[in-house]
């Protein structure tokens, strides 16, 4: 059973996974929900504007799960909006979408996660499928309560010579998990997914990765920040897996993280599977605190303590955030860190 009917099933009886789950061994969504909650009720799209305001050609609105466009979404040389929005208390749902880009097209999809109200648990499921030679840039901000549990899972499939890059920010709940599952042909196709989660409070947040090689040449870019502080918890896990007869591939994954309390935890776990001769791979991953040589150094500038954190831990999460191709987006990628930066003062 792969990942998205393992998560589709969880909506219709089937075990929630514990931390004996491997996959799951640092978010325990059977801990975190612990008993079923009922089905959220049907509900109309709220008056707030999204993340994205302004950026997209067209928008697609879930509110409890319940959708206000199609299935199916097709994109062609267009940004589309996609918010999976959760306006309820203690109810459960679950959102579906398949989206696909036609061969030699370019899009953007702009995803949104965004939560009012408390103690829900939102469940998303994706399938991205990108033709030959199509491109598309994925960003996604994840914006709940702290007292939510939502896990995203996706399932990208690339064909030959196509693009694809992802940007996942993700401000964490009492536990969010955003999964991705791509599986990258070779054959000229790149793929790039990073990250950032800056969580604080008593906040979970979860990125977790799964590339797999399957042909020959075929290139993938991780880089992931992250960022924790009060005795929040941040996990960060990718796997990029090279199959058999996948030579020339070349697959690089790093993950670098902040610590800004002594209560708080970060979680790494990068791996590479490597089945194949002639390739070029490699990932690292560091966990520390801010440097105080160049904190030291903005402070003799007369930039107050606080101050020069921030504008520390901004460039150091910034590096993620300037990868991203759509201007506007990422306009909109680093107020979005600001203010959760904001958050994490002392």
């Amino acid at each position: 059973m792969n990942a998205l009917a393992k998560a589709e099933g969880w909506m219709t009886g089937s075990p929630l996974p514990t931390r004996r789950d491997e996959a799951f061994r640092y978010s325990d969504l059977a801990r975190a929900l612990r008993t079923a909650p009922p089905p959220s009720p049907p509900a109309s799209a709220p008056g707030w504007p999204g993340p994205f305001e302004g950026l997209a050609d067209r928008e697609l609105v879930f509110v409890n799960g319940y959708e206000s466009g199609p299935d199916l979404l097709l994109l062609g040389d267009e940004a589309v909006a996609v918010r999976f929005i959760s306006d309820t208390i203690d109810t459960a749902h679950l959102s579906r979408l398949k989206v696909v880009v036609a061969a030699d097209c370019m899009a953007t999809l702009l995803e949104s996660y965004e939560g009012r109200g408390e103690g829900y648990f939102a469940n998303t499921i994706l399938e991205i499928e990108l033709g030959k030679g199509a491109r598309l840039e994925r960003l996604v901000v994840l914006d709940e309560p702290d007292t939510a549990v939502s896990v995203s899972t996706a399932e990208v499939k690339l064909a030959p010579g196509a693009r694809y890059a992802q940007t996942v920010l993700a401000s964490g709940a009492k536990l969010q998990r955003h999964e991705t599952h791509l599986h990258n042909p070779g054959a000229g196709t790149t793929a790039r997914l990073d990250g950032a989660y800056l969580v604080d409070g008593a906040r979970h947040a979860d990125v977790t990765t799964v590339v797999t090689h399957e042909g020959i040449g075929g290139e993938t870019s991780q880089l992931t920040k992250g960022v924790a502080g009060g005795s929040a918890r941040g996990v960060f896990q990718g796997r990029i897996v090279v199959s058999e007869g996948a030579d020339k591939t070349d697959a690089r994954m790093r993950h670098d993280a902040l610590l800004l309390s002594d209560r708080a935890e970060i979680d790494a776990k990068p791996e590479l599977e490597i089945y194949a001769d002639d390739v070029a791979c490699a990932h690292g991953n560091t966990v520390g605190a801010l440097d105080e040589e160049a904190l030291f150094y903005i402070r003799s500038r007369g930039v107050p303590l606080d101050d020069a954190r921030i504008m520390l831990t901004e460039a150091f999460v910034g590096e993620a955030i300037e990868r991203i191709e759509h201007e506007g987006a990422r306009e909109a990628a680093r107020g979005w860190a600001f203010r959760r930066l904001e958050a994490l003062r002392p």
